[in-house]
């Protein structure tokens, strides 16, 4: 039962972080090939921050200074539907321990900027004739950029894609850095209590392949589909 409670609560936070970071990565990851100036260097700036620094650095920082250092409520004027406490986030009712909000939001912000990577990667694999047919049939940089590239770079993207989602679910072991109960941090405690840790690691390992391999099948379909 424990280690049934440890995986939910790791794929609570593997799965938000894995459609947050993709959104994040695409967004920065297109405003990086964009046409305009400020939004290529804000990208650039904060995929080299990202990626420079080690995402264990990256958790406690979120977790002591952007969640625990916070005294009060800091968006109090928004009322109850959101807010951000050293008690946690409160977002429409719903009430997200710092623990795991530092997690979500680190985990998503680090695998964002190397999802941005595939993408910008993906889009330039796409050769600069097509961004000149989709221009001269009048069609603007946004449109062509949906409508005719972004498909045809999705065959470079989705390997990419694949990996850094695979990443993720490892990464989501550093969970015990910050305290959260994840099926790593479960999983350490009853090899204390019960000394088998043989088994204990056992099944975390293979729950982990199971859950890759998933991953892996899912975007492997995608693939197959695009």
């Amino acid at each position: 039962w424990a280690l049934f409670i440890g995986w939910l609560n790791s794929l609570r936070v593997i799965v938000g972080s894995l459609f947050i970071a993709t959104f994040i990565g695409i967004f920065v990851g297109i405003a990086r090939v964009s046409g305009n100036s400020i939004f290529r260097l804000l990208s650039a700036f904060y995929i080299t921050i990202i990626r420079q620094t080690p995402l264990l650095l990256q958790l406690m920082f979120w977790y002591f200074v952007a969640f625990l250092g916070v005294k009060e409520n800091i968006l109090s004027p928004l009322g109850d539907a959101f807010s951000i406490s050293n008690q946690g986030v409160k977002l429409l009712g719903l009430n997200l321990s710092p623990e795991f909000s530092a997690l979500l939001l680190g985990l998503s912000v680090f695998t964002g900027a190397y999802i941005a990577e595939v993408i910008r990667g993906g889009i330039l694999s796409v050769s600069k004739g097509q961004w000149e047919a989709f221009k001269s049939l009048g069609l603007s940089e946004s449109n062509g950029l949906y409508r005719i590239i972004i498909p045809q770079a999705l065959p470079a993207i989705i390997p990419g894609l694949t990996s850094q989602y695979l990443n993720l679910a490892k990464n989501s072991t550093l969970a015990i850095a910050v305290g959260y109960a994840d099926i790593y941090a479960v999983n350490d405690t009853i090899i204390n209590q019960t000394g088998r840790a043989i088994e204990s690691f056992i099944i975390l390992l293979t729950s982990f392949l199971l859950l890759n391999l998933l991953i892996s099948y899912g975007m492997e379909l995608i693939n197959r589909s695009i």
